[in-house]
């Protein structure tokens, strides 16, 4: 084990450099730059000045090599599985998917309040089977194409998304990487996580009915005279293959311990396969794979490797340990509820990582309250969760840190109520 080194040099330095990265991640808007840049920079060298500090003192490498590895084992799970879905959802693009999900959206004549809440219901719903970072992107998708120019609507949708993403990846086991952890790591069983079903729909449900009042009335325009859209070529395939792609990745993950993106890779794998033989049949109208890549949001895949490595330098100096003496001073109650609030500013996966390594001694009801405050807190910062990261690459400029910091007080009233309701659910009546 190495020691503590929050108070060394390198420490200290390596903490001013992650408070001065994270202010220019946060204020994107205000300089115009790429939240990726700042992120990238202080990852690498952050690490690069622990080398420094390993070589000048003399000291063994071997934990921080140890320490990397393990870091790019992790990103590297995150990284593919996101490239994946990011690919199937331009290819999806490329096939018209979407367009003909907007017109039949559209063509309907439904109102943008009336979109708000179906978009926002079905990531509720698709999140706990197909992890609330693809349903985040997927969604957001749709509500670019409804309307490329309405902030109005945008805004409030993209973020109604990430929160009803969040808060269905949040009682299901494999909805949410940091529930997927707590389920690994055997503090609940498969059926226990299922408990938290009312507190994390209900704080959804008052964070989008009080975002609902922002969305302009009225509805997108709709050009009658417009041919209907239509599906390209092998679409419906690509759709099922999609399908099929993250039922692979949690089979794969639940039942044989494979990395979640090792199934993801081989339905990539069948996508490229799928791509020849339809090339082979439809010369006119087929589609390239890599040239569908090309429009995948490399800066969101950069994002997460940097700031991943950020956090990673903070664990290894050993900062987080300062969240399990939290626990220690304020009880198990108010320091779950808090990690909430720390996994919004900290990506959670790392938070619930250092919980599940401290391993405070905690009942069921602690564990699960910890995976739903890690699941739904991280929705109080745009870049909090892995949904909202993907939402800010798919409607950049749009969906930004300030835009989702004016209404940050919606998604905290609905924290608080999903508080309140596990409190009464596992405390005072005692239902799990």
């Amino acid at each position: 084990m190495h020691g503590d080194l929050t108070t060394t040099w390198v420490g200290i330095v390596d903490l001013i450099i992650f408070i001065i990265g994270y202010y220019f991640i946060a204020a994107e808007e205000k300089f115009h730059m790429n939240k990726a840049k700042p992120a990238l920079l202080i990852g690498t060298l952050m690490f690069m000045l622990l080398g420094v500090y390993y070589a000048i003192n003399g000291l063994d490498p071997e934990p921080l090599h140890n320490e990397m590895e393990h870091l790019i084992l992790e990103i590297a799970e995150i990284f593919f599985f996101l490239f994946v879905a990011m690919t199937y959802i331009e290819t999806l693009i490329e096939r018209h998917v979407f367009d003909v999900l907007k017109y039949k959206l559209v063509s309907r004549g439904y109102s943008y309040k009336k979109l708000f809440w179906i978009t926002g219901a079905i990531a509720f719903w698709l999140s706990p089977v197909a992890d609330n970072l693809t349903t985040a992107l997927i969604l957001s998708t749709v509500l670019f194409t409804i309307d490329k120019t309405n902030n109005q609507f945008l805004v409030p949708g993209a973020i109604n998304i990430v929160v009803a993403a969040n808060a269905g990846g949040a009682w299901s086991p494999f909805g949410d990487i940091t529930t997927l952890m707590a389920w690994t790591a055997g503090k609940g069983e498969f059926i226990d996580f299922l408990y938290l079903f009312i507190p994390a729909a209900a704080g959804w449900v008052l964070t989008a009915w009080l975002l609902a009042r922002f969305v302009p009335d009225g509805e997108p325009h709709f050009d009658a005279t417009l041919p209907p859209a239509e599906l390209k070529p092998g679409a419906k395939v690509v759709i099922w293959l999609g399908v099929f792609t993250i039922f692979i990745a949690v089979v794969g993950h639940q039942f044989f311990h494979f990395p979640a993106m090792w199934g993801m890779m081989f339905g990539l794998a069948l996508l490229k396969m799928y791509s020849y033989f339809h090339r082979r049949k439809n010369q006119h109208d087929h589609f390239d794979v890599y040239v569908n890549m090309k429009n995948v949001e490399n800066d969101t895949l950069l994002f997460f490797f940097g700031i991943l490595s950020a956090v990673g330098a903070l664990h290894y100096l050993g900062y987080l340990e300062y969240i399990v003496k939290l626990y220690d001073i304020i009880g198990p109650t108010a320091g779950n509820i808090g990690v909430g609030f720390i996994s919004a500013i900290v990506d959670n996966v790392p938070v619930m990582s250092a919980i599940l390594k401290a391993n405070p001694p905690m009942g069921l009801d602690q564990w699960l309250l910890v995976t739903l405050t890690a699941g739904i807190g991280g929705s109080l910062i745009s870049f909090g969760s892995a949904a909202g990261v993907g939402v800010m690459g798919r409607l950049r400029g749009i969906y930004t840190f300030g835009a989702h910091m004016r209404y940050a007080w919606t998604v905290l009233a609905g924290y608080i109520l999903s508080i309140i309701l596990w409190y009464i659910q596992f405390e005072i009546l005692g239902l799990y």
